[in-house]
């Protein structure tokens, strides 16, 4: 690192990386003081015109067209990994031994194998101050964490029930591309695409889980067109007139049960109609209960049992500067300016380049390899439990 900049850059042009892109532009906005200045160094992508336009967009100095020209580049201090699954150890391993610092998007590889050693990699990164994180976005939402608040300062009382659900309609189109998403095997599909994230609030939120129980996965369409060219995020593309199959679920559904005794409910799906990105979930306890649904980001629901009896009931929390994040975190810190996606992924940058730069007073640290290959054994429990009719698989 120079020590008058930070050079960042950033791996995969796509939805997700355009997100990362914007984040580290806006870094040196928010919060304290003690972060150097960012220099937005590069984009690379395979998709020269892809890379080109998010370079522009974003301000970044160029585009490449190859993740190794970004490892290779000494002055290049810290990238995000923004690429299909499977390129996420390779890619890690050579910026690691590059002495660069990684922020990798969840879930954490491809596989359970390259999962542990991207973890290997990590302890041996930590020996020589390589930072090395994990992108779980929504743990940045201001709603989010004061409801974590809540539930670790005993508010709602001993917690009792948590359902969590991550319901998507990307993958309602039977002539949608099968992209890489399709791709990878039972647990790879909706558990890894959006439920890692909702397994995570889970434990963020309530503990550690043990134990999963009454896996069921599904898949609404075995085939889908190949594409003709790229295919973009979430995006529809040209297809052809051949199908290829669809090798991952649709959609999952799962019980659990956290450290504390907790009894919980997951479901996750790409293929709920009408619902474009449905994060939520409900933590009762014996004294009160918490609700958030990601469509309305800028607030929650709170229930207590308050003094009045005529009072009671769920109420809503508005966003406003006594939630953590907001404060320092918005142009407009007033309650009820709204408030969603990108903030979060430019809390989460700032957390990262914290952690790289050793900021005097850091945001909370990003989450770490080990944290996302235990949400990955997670998930291969949950593909166990469904394999053995529901049976309960304990969490290695």
């Amino acid at each position: 690192m120079s020590d008058t900049t930070l050079s960042v850059a950033v791996i995969g042009a796509g939805m997700a990386g355009r997100a990362h892109a914007a984040g580290y532009r806006a870094v040196n906005t928010v919060f304290g003081e003690g972060l150097p200045p960012v220099r937005l160094a590069a984009i690379a992508d395979a998709n020269a015109e892809l890379g080109a336009d998010a370079a522009r967009r974003y301000g970044y100095e160029k585009a490449v067209g190859s993740w190794e020209e970004v490892v290779e580049d000494p002055s290049i201090d810290a990238i995000s990994i923004v690429v299909g699954n499977n390129l996420h150890r390779p890619i890690a391993e050579a910026a690691v031994a590059a002495g660069k610092h990684v922020l990798c998007e969840k879930p954490l590889a491809g596989t359970i194998a390259d999962a542990e050693a991207m973890v290997g990699i990590e302890q041996t990164a930590g020996s020589t101050g390589v930072v090395t994180a994990v992108g779980y976005t929504f743990r940045r939402s201001p709603a989010v964490s004061a409801i974590r608040q809540h539930v670790q300062g005993g508010e709602l009382g001993e917690m009792s029930v948590f359902d969590g659900r991550y319901w998507c309609d990307y993958a309602c189109d039977p002539h949608g591309p099968l992209s890489w998403r399709f791709k990878g095997g039972p647990g790879s599909g909706a558990l890894g695409d959006v439920g890692s994230h909702v397994i995570d609030l889970g434990e963020y939120v309530c503990g550690p889980i043990v134990s999963v129980a009454g896996g069921v996965l599904s898949t609404q369409f075995g085939n889908r067109p190949l594409p003709l060219g790229a295919v973009v995020g979430h995006n529809a593309a040209p297809v052809s007139d051949e199908m290829g199959e669809v090798e991952n679920e649709d959609s999952a559904s799962f019980s659990a049960r956290f450290a504390s005794g907790l009894a919980a409910s997951f479901s996750v799906s790409r293929t709920a109609f009408g619902s474009p990105n449905g994060l939520a979930f409900d933590a009762y306890g014996i004294a009160g209960s918490a609700h958030f649904d990601w469509h309305r980001p800028a607030e929650y629901r709170f229930n207590d049992a308050q003094a009045d009896p005529r009072t009671r009931g769920p109420r809503q929390v508005i966003a406003g500067p006594q939630m953590p994040y907001f404060a320092g975190g918005y142009p407009m810190e007033a309650p009820g300016v709204g408030g969603g996606n990108a903030e979060m992924f430019t809390y989460q940058a700032r957390a990262f380049l914290d952690q790289v730069a050793g900021v005097a007073e850091p945001l909370p640290a990003c989450a770490t390899f080990a944290d996302a290959l235990r949400t990955m054994r997670i998930i291969r429990a949950v593909v166990e439990s469904s394999e053995r009719g529901g049976a309960a698989v304990e969490i290695a």
